[in-house]
C-alpha cells in the first residue's frame, strides 16, 4: 500500500516494520516476516554488516595464520627448533574472500528470494516522522529498528587528506603485503592487524596517543601485550601526531612524545587509521524522526533499547555501548521481545565478554578494577600466572596472566581478565558462572578440574583472592 506525501507529492510506500542495517538487524527480519509483517530492509553497504564484511570474520581469517607463525617461532622455548619457510598471503587473502563472499551470497539469495520483504540497497535518510527517503522513493512504518552500525573515525591530522590511508573498511581489499606500515591508534584494531602484518614479515609501527596500549583493558593485560607484541612491532605510546606527509613510495608521520617533547619522523609504505569509531546516526538524519543522540553522536536508548522516539528501537554499534557482534545479536532478541510484549525485558550488561586477538590473546568480562572502585564495591582480587600451574609450566609460559575480581562476602564474580594463550576460551568459563545461580565462583571451586589442564589457572587465581586495601596497607 502506498500513500502520497502531502508536501512533496511523492508516493510513500507503507510497511509494518522498517529495519535499517543488515548485520544483527537481520535477526529481526526473519521473525517479523514469519509473523506476517510487511518488512522493509534498508542497507547501504554489503549485506551481513561489519562483522562479516570488514570485522570479525575477515580479521580472524588473517589472524589465525599469524598465531600459527608465532607459535612455531616460540616453540624453541620448549626445545622444538622450527622455523617458518614462508607465508602465502595470496592464499590467505583468497580464503578470506571465499568465506566472506560465500556467506554474503547466501544472505543475498535468502533476502532477494523472500517475497515477504523488500530490500532497499541505498543509504536511507529520515525525512519525517517514521518516514525514510530511500533513493527517489519514500517509505514509512509504525515500527522501526535502527541497527546501522558505526564507521571508522578519521582524526583531524594536518596533511591526512593529502595521503592515501587504509581503514578497517578497506584494509582487507589489499592484494599485496606492504613492506612497512604505520598504524595510528593503539586499540584492538591496530593490535590485531599489527600482529598479523608483523607475522607476515611487514615492518609495523603502532603510534598511540594514550599512555597505554589497549587502554580499555586492565593495565596488567595491556602491559603484557605491549611487552610481547613489542618484540615484533614498534609500539610508541603517549604520542601526538603532528602531521602526515606524502613521500616517494609511501607516507611520512611526524609525531611528538607528549612526555619528553621529542619529535620523531617516521616513514612507511602504508598508513592505517585505527583511532576509534563514530556512529552512523548522522548519515540517517535521525533527528528528523525525533531520535535523540548523545554528545558523541550515538543514538540514546533506555534499558529496553527504546530510543527517544515512540516505537523506534536501536541496537548494536550505532548506540555506542558495546561494539561486539555477539552483544548486538543479544540486543536484537531483546528488541524483538520488547516490540511484541507488554512486559518488557531490560538489557543485562553485567557479563558482556570480549576478546582481542592479538599477540597474545586478551579475554575479558565484567568490570575492571577501576569500575569496581568507582561503583563503591567491596571486592577481592585474585591473580595467577600461567606458569603457576602444570600446563603453563609445560608451555614454559612466563607471561600469561589471570586476574579475577569477586565481591567481598557474596563471592559474586565481578570481572575476569586474562592475557595469554586461549584467553578467550578461559574467560568464557567465567561468563557462564556469571550468568548462573548466585553468580559466585563456588561451582568452579567445588568442581574437579582436569589435571594438568590450563583451566587450573582460573582456580589458582581464585585461590589467591586478597583484599586490595589490606594488601596496600602492608
Amino acid at each position: 500500500m502506498a500513500a502520497r506525501d502531502s508536501v512533496s507529492g511523492v508516493l510513500v510506500e507503507e510497511f509494518d516494520m522498517i529495519i535499517i542495517g543488515s548485520g544483527a538487524g537481520l535477526n529481526i527480519v526473519d521473525p517479523a516476516v514469519n509473523a506476517g509483517l510487511k518488512v522493509a530492509l534498508v542497507e547501504s553497504g554489503p549485506l551481513g554488516g561489519t562483522c562479516l564484511n570488514r570485522g570479525c570474520i575477515p580479521s580472524k581469517m588473517w589472524i589465525y595464520p599469524a598465531d600459527i607463525i608465532r607459535e612455531i617461532e616460540d616453540a624453541g622455548r620448549v626445545g622444538v627448533n622450527a622455523k617458518v619457510e614462508s607465508a602465502d598471503f595470496d592464499l590467505i587473502r583468497r580464503r578470506t574472500w571465499d568465506v566472506v563472499l560465500r556467506d554474503r551470497g547466501h544472505i543475498e539469495e535468502a533476502v532477494e528470494a523472500d517475497p515477504r520483504m523488500k530490500l532497499y540497497k541505498v543509504q536511507g535518510k529520515f525525512v519525517g516522522d517514521h518516514t525514510l527517503a530511500v533513493g527517489s522513493e519514500k517509505i514509512r512504518a509504525p515500527r522501526i529498528v535502527i541497527a546501522a552500525g558505526a564507521r571508522s573515525h578519521i582524526p583531524s591530522i594536518p596533511g591526512l587528506d593529502k595521503v592515501p590511508y587504509l581503514l578497517s573498511e578497506n584494509i582487507f581489499d589489499i592484494t599485496t603485503l606492504p613492506e612497512s606500515i604505520i598504524m595510528l591508534g593503539g586499540g584492538y584494531k591496530s593490535c590485531e592487524l599489527g600482529h598479523f602484518f608483523s607475522a607476515m614479515g611487514t615492518k609495523v609501527s603502532i603510534v598511540q596517543r594514550n599512555v597505554r596500549l589497549l587502554p580499555d583493558e586492565e593495565p596488567e593485560m595491556s602491559f603484557v601485550v605491549k611487552k610481547m607484541l613489542g618484540r615484533h612491532v614498534s609500539i610508541s605510546t603517549n604520542q601526538s601526531v603532528k602531521e602526515v606527509r606524502p613521500v616517494p613510495g609511501g607516507v611520512e608521520v611526524v609525531r611528538e612524545d607528549r612526555e619528553t617533547g621529542a619529535i620523531v619522523v617516521e616513514e612507511a609504505e602504508r598508513l592505517f587509521i585505527g583511532t576509534g569509531m563514530v556512529s552512523n546516526a548522522d548519515l540517517l538524519n535521525v533527528s528528523a524522526t525525533g531520535v535523540g543522540t548523545d554528545e558523541r553522536g550515538y543514538i540514546k536508548v533506555d534499558p529496553f533499547l527504546r530510543t527517544t522516539a515512540p516505537d523506534i528501537w536501536a541496537l548494536g554499534d550505532i548506540t555506542g555501548r558495546h561494539m561486539f557482534r555477539h552483544t548486538a545479536n543479544y540486543e536484537s532478541q531483546v528488541v524483538w521481545h520488547n516490540m511484541n510484549n507488554k512486559e518488557l525485558a531490560e538489557t543485562d550488561e553485567h557479563a558482556i565478554p570480549h576478546a582481542v586477538y592479538t599477540y597474545p590473546t586478551v579475554g575479558s568480562v565484567g568490570m575492571t578494577e577501576e569500575q569496581a572502585k568507582a561503583g563503591g564495591l567491596k571486592y577481592l582480587i585474585g591473580v595467577s600466572r600461567y606458569a603457576m600451574v602444570a600446563k603453563g609450566s609445560a608451555m614454559n609460559d612466563d607471561t600469561g596472566l589471570v586476574k579475577v575480581m569477586v565481591e567481598k562476602g557474596t563471592r559474586r564474580i565481578l570481572g575476569a581478565h586474562i592475557v595469554g594463550k586461549e584467553a578467550d576460551l578461559l574467560v568464557q568459563q567465567m561468563v557462564y558462572l556469571m550468568n548462573a545461580g548466585d553468580m559466585s565462583y563456588m561451582p568452579m571451586a567445588r568442581s574437579q578440574i582436569i589435571h594438568p589442564a590450563l583451566n587450573e589457572v582460573l582456580i589458582s587465581a581464585l585461590g589467591r583472592l586478597q583484599d586490595p586495601e589490606h594488601e596496600h596497607r602492608h
